[in-house]
């Protein structure tokens, strides 16, 4: 049963509003808070007319009701979820294969075939983080996102209240197609979350294995395995990074752009996705962990065991660093939640295989 604080005659359209799954008020005063914002208290859930809603949440929350069910019209915001795929239509998409499942404003997921590779560097190569080297099977299909998250993708979950969007902003380095940035991991893990309710589909964050082998873009342990997926030599014509000197953005060849390039600028790699080496650091699920000794996953799950989980690992380098943080191998690690101008995240999908 629902009950509607306004009754106007015109057609509208209305968020719902249940009632608060955690507060700081008895009973008594839950419901007198609920009349002070207009709302009947014996209902279990309130029609609210859209263009109401912003101050109705402003009155619960002066007077200490949090913790709301908010369910939203996802079509009035700007988000429309597209024709929901069957299990057999999935079982049947094939490595390279491209889906979306909103109409616009969500991320293009591409599909990564199963493989083996080696996670780490080669003596010599890298950092001490990045040791010791290690294979990885991956025995199943997932899906990874052909971009990193843009402001478009961020911003429709911030509209249907799936995240806070009120700490991030571009640095003026404009938004769009640009990749969204001063997000922390805890900021991903909301929007990986709002994304797998509002489809009632497996999103999720990348493993730091699944990155790298993504990264990467061989299926073989047996294949060359070179610091960047392109070769030796980190390179202009495949990323947008910075000085060879920290730290600063730096133009040169296809890399035009001082600060973030609109995703998609640069060619893709072996699996068809786009960016993962520069424009933006990318949050991974994985805590931190200082070095691959002892038992890290070889099946290319989270390692959760042991890690600083105050602290998260981000991949990819960025347009304001170093060329040596874009090899496939590279791993830094920061507090879960810092938001900076040069870190933003990519999107994984579990999917359905035979």
């Amino acid at each position: 049963m629902t009950g509607r604080a306004d009754d106007a005659a015109s057609p509208r359209r209305f968020a719902v509003l249940g009632h608060p799954v955690r507060h700081s008020l008895s009973p008594p005063m839950q419901n007198a808070a609920f009349e002070a914002a207009g709302i009947d208290a014996r209902y279990e859930a309130l029609e609210v007319p859209l263009e109401r809603l912003d101050d109705v949440l402003g009155e619960l929350h002066a007077e200490g009701v949090v913790g709301l069910n908010l369910t939203l019209p996802l079509k009035e915001r700007g988000f429309e979820l597209a024709r929901t795929r069957t299990p057999e239509a999935e079982r049947a998409l094939k490595p390279g294969d491209t889906f979306r499942e909103c109409a616009q404003d969500c991320p293009e997921m591409l599909v990564v075939p199963p493989g083996e590779f080696w996670m780490g560097s080669r003596d010599g190569e890298g950092r001490t983080s990045e040791y010791p080297r290690h294979k990885v099977r991956i025995d199943r299909p997932f899906a990874v996102g052909k971009f990193e998250i843009t402001w478009d993708d961020w911003q429709a979950c911030v509209d249907t209240r799936g995240c806070d969007g009120r700490p991030t902003g571009d640095s003026d380095f404009g938004k769009g197609r640009r990749p969204v940035i001063n997000v922390s991991w805890d900021q991903a893990k909301a929007y990986v979350a709002w994304l797998s309710r509002t489809t009632g589909k497996p999103y999720r964050l990348l493993s730091e294995a699944e990155w790298e082998y993504a990264a990467r873009g061989v299926t073989s342990a047996d294949a060359p395995h070179p610091p960047y997926p392109w070769g030796d030599n980190a390179s202009h014509e495949y990323a947008n990074y910075g000085m060879d000197q920290c730290c600063d953005g730096k133009t040169e060849g296809r890399d035009e752009w001082l600060y973030t390039a609109p995703v998609g600028q640069f060619p893709a790699n072996a699996f068809g996705l786009h960016d993962m080496h520069g424009n933006v650091w990318e949050w991974v699920e994985d805590p931190w962990h200082d070095n691959y000794r002892g038992s890290p996953p070889t099946n290319g799950s989270a390692w959760t065991e042991g890690g600083d989980e105050s602290r998260r690992v981000h991949r990819g380098g960025s347009w304001f660093g170093i060329p040596q943080n874009l090899r496939s191998a590279a791993r830094i690690r920061n507090s879960a939640d810092l938001r900076i101008y040069d870190l933003g995240f990519r999107v994984g999908r579990t999917l359905v295989t035979p």
